[in-house]
């Protein structure tokens, strides 16, 4: 690989390890996928001397600028993964190697249409959430999404459930004993007086609050 894929392979890896509460080099170096680049501990060192992390013994510290520079690549990795499960329909095993490969090829620009057109997914299909961009900050966009709350698929139409982003444990529960989960195709029936959906040979009728919960992928 080259220098500036190894950067960002370590500055990934270093923002993943810290959601995990860990930040020590001889295990990042462990880790398949760094491994895989050929990063080093000098690798490390010239990212301490650009003033994207701090060395202190085995601990690697992402600095405020390293921390800018790691959200946007941990962004486009996730994005990738979502559009290639979601649109390309990719299997799960050989998700990950996709979009490691796909993510260093993404611009900024790229990924802020890839969240707009996937409806501002709030996490990957591994359920990590993903940093938002500022599409997830605009009102509006000239891209129609193609992932979009439940509640806007057309009377009639269905579509598949990409994510559920519920407002509390106990709901993803519910939604989950009726057999709404992600990759289950539902049918809109009716919006009012209630939310009335197929899902498979059973029909539910669902609140407005709850059906706001859902994300589907339009069919």
């Amino acid at each position: 690989m080259n220098q500036d894929t190894i950067k960002e392979e370590l500055m990934e890896f270093i923002w993943t390890e810290r959601e995990h509460g860990a930040n020590s080099i001889e295990a990042l170096l462990q880790i398949e996928e760094v491994k895989s680049s050929g990063a080093t501990l000098d690798s490390i060192r010239k990212l301490q001397g650009e003033g994207l992390v701090q060395i202190s013994g085995d601990k690697v510290t992402l600095t405020a600028s390293g921390d800018k520079l790691s959200e946007k690549i941990v962004r486009r990795h996730r994005l990738a993964e979502r559009l290639l499960s979601d649109v390309l329909d990719i299997d799960e095993s050989s998700l990950d190697l996709h979009a490691c490969n796909f993510e260093h090829s993404i611009s900024s620009e790229v990924a802020e249409s890839i969240c707009t057109l996937l409806g501002h997914p709030p996490s990957c299909p591994h359920g990590h959430p993903i940093p938002k961009g500022e599409c997830c900050m605009r009102t509006s966009s000239l891209i129609k999404p193609l992932v979009i709350p439940l509640t806007e698929l057309a009377v009639g139409t269905e579509g598949r459930v990409s994510f559920i982003v519920p407002k509390t444990s106990k709901r993803l529960e519910k939604l989950g004993s009726l057999g709404l989960v992600p990759g289950s195709v539902v049918k809109l029936n009716q919006k009012k007086p209630a939310f009335v959906i197929q899902l498979g040979q059973t029909t539910l009728a669902l609140e407005a609050d709850i059906v706001e919960d859902i994300f589907v992928k339009r069919s």
